[in-house]
């Protein structure tokens, strides 16, 4: 009797240290916390979707937070890279970029790393780091098309070429710049606007090299043209800025963010490069 009461307590006492190690785990779980970041996963070579957990090379994708599916690109490879500096996990939500800013206002994710461009009007919504990536500005038109010897913004003066960008980013108002332009639909996602200079919907495209040069890996319709730095875009420098958002009065976070991002020398331009060339090259041909 006695040694089965003996048994009892030392028995208890197992499980009490089980649950309380158990506990502790937890403690550390919740402590380490979650990066959770929106992103379009549509916009190659920032972000895309991709069915595999790896890209060609073997960098790891994430998860798409409540799907099946995993998320690749320039943004992706920057925000683990944050993640990991800060101790956290990371959770990667796509999101319309039509509606990116309303999510995260809205408590279903806490920043943004999307491609997006740090401009004035956005500044009045939310708050930025420093610029995470560079950029340039080009156009794309269509191989053999009336534009393929485009050089400066005059050429295209008076042609009435039909122009289209993607909605609600800093290139909308530059399509005003083009004199005697048609300006016809904008597109949701930028592959859209790809595609409508291919089919001939739309004879000019405004965007960012990158992204330009990712869709030409696959589509050998298009030609990038980068406009003489004498004849080119006014007032887009903002746009050359992509930068982080936090929400406008979650300024912790982005002073979080921006530490990170000063402890791993993230403000060097030619790393920031080096990871861009690097990613181009790993996106599935659907993207």
């Amino acid at each position: 009797m006695i040694k089965r009461r003996l048994l009892t307590a030392v028995l208890t006492g197992i499980m009490a240290v089980a649950m309380f190690t158990g506990c502790g785990d937890s403690e550390s779980d919740e402590d380490k916390g979650v990066l959770r970041v929106g992103m379009e996963c549509a916009y190659a070579p920032f972000n895309w979707t991709q069915d595999s957990a790896t890209t060609p090379d073997g960098s790891a994708a994430v998860p798409i937070y409540g799907s099946e599916y995993y998320a690749y690109g320039y943004d992706v490879a920057v925000a683990q890279m944050l993640a990991d500096e800060l101790g956290m996990e990371l959770e990667i939500h796509k999101v319309e970029w039509s509606s990116i800013g309303i999510s995260m206002d809205a408590g279903d994710y806490d920043c943004i790393i999307a491609g997006m461009g740090r401009t004035a009007e956005r500044e009045m919504s939310y708050s930025f780091t420093d610029p995470y990536y560079y950029r340039d500005n080009c156009i794309v038109v269509k191989k053999g098309g009336a534009y393929e010897n485009v050089k400066t913004l005059s050429d295209l003066a008076g042609t009435g070429c039909k122009v289209t960008t993607q909605l609600g980013t800093g290139w909308v108002p530059l399509l005003d710049q083009i004199e005697g332009a048609e300006t016809g639909a904008n597109y949701e996602t930028t592959s859209e606007c790809f595609m409508a200079i291919s089919n001939g919907t739309a004879d000019v495209c405004i965007v960012d090299l990158p992204t330009a040069q990712s869709a030409a890996l696959t589509n050998d319709d298009l030609v990038i043209i980068t406009l003489d730095e004498s004849d080119t875009f006014t007032g887009d420098d903002e746009m050359v800025n992509v930068c982080i958002a936090t929400r406008k009065d979650d300024t912790e976070l982005r002073d979080k963010i921006q530490a990170a991002m000063e402890a791993i020398n993230w403000n060097d331009k030619a790393k920031m490069d080096e990871l861009m060339s690097k990613v181009i090259t790993q996106q599935p041909a659907a993207n």
